[in-house]
């Protein structure tokens, strides 16, 4: 076995180690988060709002919550891991490791996969809990192959942007700023609590714009077997974007900066 395959092997090892050691921090808070999400708008208003694409509110909304807690999470993993290994110093040893780029960037997108499905599978739970209190029988899933496919390559997608994201800026203000004003309106108008066939003509076209839309389409698809995008169109342009992020991620650790600030 090769030292730069025990490297890629040990970093990943311990970027997975480092999020299970605040489990209360890194799976139940989201937990908890997406629990009031399905208590609020998936049980107390799932009678009063229309039926989207042709499925009660509550069936609507779980993947959604699925893809919004994956997503999410696997951005934070790899964007507050390489932020606080740059305050701390700590960043500056990718430099000197027998890795290459390509392994680093596997690596932390690994990791941030990881505990994306881990969440959106524990979202799953939470969500056929309500289901079956409020229904008293389970959700089923229309596909369960298709359903990890686009969890892991969203996984990927948003690990990477995580990562690009992290090496690039100076402080963790800019990265708090990246997360909360760029990826979560993103994710939230990206068909998470409503279907586009529902806005507007203008804002239709907007929302085409969004590459969240087509993971969490392809997601909702793979789950109750319905979308507002055609599900060959969600596979492909989901395989785009995360080809565009792992480029950016590329340049990203070939070019950024690993010092301390």
């Amino acid at each position: 076995m090769s030292s730069s395959f025990v490297g890629f092997k040990t970093l990943l090892k311990k970027e997975c180690l480092r999020f299970l050691r605040v489990a209360g921090q890194t799976i139940v808070s989201p937990l908890i988060s997406v629990s009031l999400y399905l208590l609020i708008f998936g049980v107390n208003l799932a009678d009063r709002i229309t039926d989207q694409n042709g499925v009660n509110y509550l069936q609507f909304i779980i993947p959604g919550l699925v893809a919004l807690g994956m997503l999410n999470n696997a951005f934070q993993n790899a964007s507050s891991s390489v932020i606080v290994s740059k305050f701390h110093g700590d960043l500056q040893d990718l430099k000197v490791v027998p890795l290459t780029a390509s392994q680093i960037i596997w690596a932390y997108a690994f990791a941030g996969t990881i505990r994306g499905i881990l969440i959106g599978t524990a979202v799953m739970f939470v969500g056929e809990a309500f289901y079956v209190i409020h229904y008293d029988h389970f959700l089923p899933i229309g596909n369960l192959m298709m359903l990890l496919w686009f969890l892991t390559i969203g996984g990927v997608t948003f690990a990477l942007l995580g990562l690009a994201v992290a090496i690039y800026s100076k402080n963790f203000d800019q990265v708090s700023a990246v997360g909360t004003f760029v990826i979560l309106p993103l994710i939230y108008l990206g068909g998470v609590f409503f279907s586009i066939a529902s806005l507007h003509p203008f804002w239709k076209a907007i929302s085409y714009a969004n590459p969240l839309l087509y993971i969490i389409n392809g997601i909702r698809y793979a789950y109750l077997g319905v979308s507002d995008i055609p599900p060959s169109v969600c596979f492909t342009l989901t395989l785009f974007f995360m080809g565009v992020a792992y480029i950016f991620a590329q340049l990203a650790v070939k070019r950024g900066s690993y010092t301390r600030f």
